[in-house]
């Protein structure tokens, strides 16, 4: 059966290959996905987008991002919504913005919403929706263990993402950081932490337009900014993979639950291992003392850098092949869309008689 999938992205962040956001990055290999399966993918984010499928643009994120601006996109959202159920026959919609809720849609078409940002970051309502054929999905069990007891979450489907062509694994002497600059990442302590070591710490990452998250790079960031550290900006495609092959180690600092975690996965695909603190479902993406060493303080992360070198490349490769394959988490979200198109149609036909 050849379907056809909504999937709809966050308003205030791009999809693109250089976009840092995981939400951004799992919307993209889905699309993918879809596509090379023979199904139709339709994708609304904005402007500054680039998908395999369909892209129905949303206006460009050219503003200071406060509260005016959110509110605005997110009805722009709603609208490009409105316009793809009526002028298309969409089988699934798949939402993946933490802010869903302001413009899911009340046609009986089923949903599915990817959850990929810590639960108690969500709403409350998030889990007690009324409208039905609704679908929560978990990307990991840390996560759906923390949602509230009781809500109904469809299933957990652990992030995968894509394997392409072998780099070379000649480490350079550099660490490498790759994300969003903002505070819950914590990037000011990884910077700390390589200072410690006298290694230069290579900065892979974007600073959105939020007040808040410029705010942070001009009073925690800059400041630390200094020889031998370089900021290198947004990075994408084959320059990421370049950078994650040749670093010695991947830091992964954050303050934050996370959910899961791409830039593990994509560094341990590049044979790097990763160091990371002992935050949410991050324990269940390195394996300790084979792909990446946990820690739970700059102290620690800094002597940690200084024995990474003991990891194997080939072992972190082996293992992202294993655990954290795109094709596998394709696979898993079509066989999800299938399920509740099934259930939606046993139970339109359950009314009916």
């Amino acid at each position: 059966m050849r379907l056809t999938v909504l999937n709809v992205s966050y308003p205030l962040a791009p999809v693109s290959p250089a976009t840092a956001g995981g939400a951004e990055q799992v919307l993209l290999t889905i699309d993918e996905g879809l596509v090379r399966a023979g199904h139709r993918s339709i994708v609304i984010a904005s402007s500054e987008s680039r998908c395999h499928g369909l892209l129905l643009p949303t206006p460009r994120l050219s503003e200071p991002l406060d509260e005016q601006v959110k509110q605005r996109l997110r009805r722009e959202h709603a609208k490009a919504i409105e316009r793809a159920l009526q002028t298309f026959p969409v089988d699934v919609i798949h939402l993946h913005g933490i802010d869903f809720l302001e413009y899911l849609p009340s046609e009986a078409i089923p949903v599915v919403v990817t959850l990929h940002l810590p639960p108690d970051w969500y709403p409350a309502e998030t889990f007690w929706l009324n409208r039905p054929d609704v679908h929560l999905v978990c990307v990991s069990d840390s996560q759906r263990a923390a949602c509230p007891r009781g809500s109904r979450v469809a299933r957990i489907v652990t992030n995968g993402v894509a394997v392409h062509n072998p780099i070379s694994n000649k480490k350079g002497n550099y660490l490498l950081y790759l994300g969003r600059i903002c505070r819950e990442k914590g990037l000011h302590l990884a910077i700390d932490a390589a200072s410690k070591t006298g290694l230069p710490l290579y900065i892979a990452g974007q600073v959105f337009n939020y007040p808040e998250h410029r705010d942070y790079f001009e009073h925690k960031i800059r400041p630390r900014l200094r020889t031998p550290h370089k900021f290198l900006g947004a990075v994408g495609g084959a320059r990421k993979r370049q950078l994650l092959a040749g670093a010695r180690c991947v830091l992964i600092p954050s303050m934050a639950q996370e959910t899961s975690s791409l830039v593990a996965m994509e560094a341990m695909h590049c044979g790097t291992p990763v160091i990371a603190f002992r935050k949410g479902a991050l324990p269940e993406v390195i394996e300790q003392g084979r792909t990446g060493l946990l820690v739970d303080s700059v102290d620690e992360m800094a002597e940690a850098i200084l024995h990474c070198g003991d990891l194997d490349p080939k072992v972190c490769t082996a293992a992202a092949a294993t655990r954290f394959s795109a094709k596998r988490m394709v696979s898993e979200y079509i066989a999800l869309y299938q399920s509740v198109l099934r259930r939606s149609a046993s139970a339109y036909l359950e009314v009916a008689c």
